[in-house]
């Protein structure tokens, strides 16, 4: 379980600095698909998780088998688990808002 979360902090973390870190401002694409891609935290979420999967073997923090199985499995993870994170936390701290839908029957 340790390493589970070891993964998707470092997928979370590494998929932030690829997409708004000012260190790769220079080199992200900013128009076309590229661009779309490289400023998701969701797109980007995803392929980090693969590409952290390859470096495990090199690493003592996590440790997954190299599979086209896994290669999904970590990419969907990292992918949500960064979305998540990106949607709630945020450069001001914990972001929340509250939205109230109006039903049509109700009188005003």
């Amino acid at each position: 379980m340790t390493e589970l979360l070891t993964f998707i902090l470092c997928a979370y973390g590494l998929t932030q600095i690829l997409v708004y870190g000012k260190i790769f401002s220079r080199l992200r694409p900013k128009k076309g698909k590229l661009g779309e891609l490289a400023n998701c935290p969701m797109c980007m979420g995803f392929h980090v998780g693969w590409f952290l999967m390859l470096l495990s073997p090199f690493t003592e923090l996590f440790s997954f088998d190299v599979t086209v199985f896994n290669f999904f499995l970590l990419g969907w993870l990292s992918s949500g688990t960064s979305y998540v994170f990106n949607m709630v936390f945020g450069d001001n701290g914990i972001q929340y808002s509250q939205k109230m839908e109006l039903s049509e029957n109700e009188d005003y």
